[in-house]
């Protein structure tokens, strides 16, 4: 099967740029930095060694933060190679990129195009996170006798199940890791049994990923907007999930005069037609994009935007979770935690287990199962400042108990860098 995929994939490398062009029309690609995904460095190769982080989005890419600052102040002759897969996260990155890191956008998994940027850069070691299993890149880095970690590792039940249908495709990838470092005992399990020869369990970095950045300007327009109006937002939501939202904020709208949603999409591009569906309900909507703030009558304003979160959880006093009212897994709590928005999440939030399970085991979050439960929640939160401080409290403490992941971690990784002095590329890098 590895062979098969490595074959298509390379037959279908001249098709790459049409698929870029495509996805630039839609806003998914830089079109100024295009060769990067085909492997083209942008910057020239550094002396010493170059650790590669590849972290998916803006969640990973926040996530990983402390890990590659912990790396260079452990070790200031290496460099951090960072590479992610989105527009979203090349923006974040540019925002709080620290010195001595390299942002790259990572390259399509094409052997052409991963050869290619391993010739460039001749990483020391290179780091994947949480699920980004890439059969060329894997294979190819593995080939090349560079250690491989796989961090803040996570694998869902489904997609457990999916790789055991494919045991032996599982072996062939998995056991191509130096050590996969994952979330907890239970997904080392999985991991090990799949064929990862070093499987250990640490805990999860997001705990201690510093919190999402606030706009200051931006937070302080919209809270002027808002002008002290009850609100809660609904961040990340998915398709399926703002029916609910409405319909509990319509229940709210009777208890709290004046209630604001704040309604933040996952995918942002859903804004215009998440308008008109509400407005069809007779809601009215401002849209964030558009660059509209709520008025005094905005039922619900649609944050549909990249990169705000941090400033929306700082903006108001609830936060629902999205993804959680459907079979999805759930998104990232932790954020709207140390922002110190209450957290509601929906029944479903295997994505986040333990962090989940903690936050509700000590009474610092609520779970709900409809639109009636969500305005019920919100509702009594609102109403009453006492349990919304204690709450918060809880919160805190349940995530400081599961802290200490980001220490095991680099515990694993820095033993793989060479010995300083020994990590010079072992051949000429290609110039730019």
């Amino acid at each position: 099967m590895l062979a098969v995929y490595r074959s298509l994939t390379r037959l279908a490398t001249p098709a790459a740029s049409m698929l870029l062009r495509f996805r630039e029309r839609q806003g998914k690609e830089d079109p100024a930095r295009r060769s990067e995904r085909f492997g083209v460095a942008s910057f020239r190769r550094p002396v010493g060694p170059v650790v590669w982080v590849h972290a998916a989005s803006v969640g990973e890419a926040n996530a990983v933060l402390p890990v590659f600052v912990a790396i260079r102040e452990a070790r200031p002759d290496a460099v951090v190679l960072l590479t992610t897969g989105t527009v979203t996260s090349a923006r974040f990155v540019a925002q709080r990129q620290p010195d001595g890191v390299i942002h790259q956008y990572v390259p399509l998994d094409a052997p052409e195009f991963i050869e290619r940027f391993l010739d460039h850069w001749q990483p020391s070691l290179a780091v994947l996170t949480e699920q980004e299993i890439w059969p060329n890149l894997v294979m190819s880095v593995h080939g090349r006798a560079i250690p491989l970690a796989l961090v803040n590792a996570r694998m869902s039940e489904r997609s457990f199940g999916r790789w055991q249908k494919r045991a032996s495709l599982a072996a062939a990838l998995f056991s191509c890791f130096t050590v996969i470092v994952a979330q907890s005992e239970a997904l080392a399990s999985r991991f090990r049994s799949l064929g990862a020869s070093r499987a250990i369990a640490v805990g999860n970095i997001k705990i201690d990923a510093p919190p999402l950045p606030v706009d200051a300007a931006a937070r302080s327009a919209l809270e002027m907007a808002l002008a002290g109006r009850p609100r809660f937002v609904a961040a990340s939501t998915h398709h399926g999930e703002e029916a609910i939202i409405a319909a509990a904020h319509r229940e709210l709208r009777r208890d709290f005069a004046g209630f604001c949603t704040i309604l933040a999409p996952r995918h942002p591009e859903r804004g215009a037609s998440l308008a008109a569906a509400l407005q069809a309900e007779g809601l009215s909507v401002a849209r964030r994009s558009l660059g509209e703030l709520p008025g005094p009558d905005t039922d619900i304003y649609i944050a549909d935007t990249i990169g705000e979160l941090g400033t929306l959880y700082a903006s108001a006093p609830v936060a629902f979770i999205g993804g959680s009212l459907i079979a999805h897994g759930g998104q990232n709590p932790i954020e709207a935690v140390r922002h110190g928005a209450v957290v509601i999440t929906g029944p479903s939030w295997s994505n986040f287990p333990d962090v989940t399970a903690a936050l509700l085991a000590s009474g610092g979050a609520g779970e709900i199962s409809s639109g009636e439960t969500l305005a019920h929640e919100v509702r009594r939160l609102l109403a009453d400042p006492g349990l919304l401080a204690e709450r918060r409290q809880k919160s805190e403490a349940a995530l400081a108990a599961l802290s200490g992941a980001l220490e095991r971690t680099l515990a694993v990784l820095l033993p793989l860098l060479p010995a300083a002095g020994l990590a010079a590329p072992r051949s000429p890098a290609r110039a730019v």
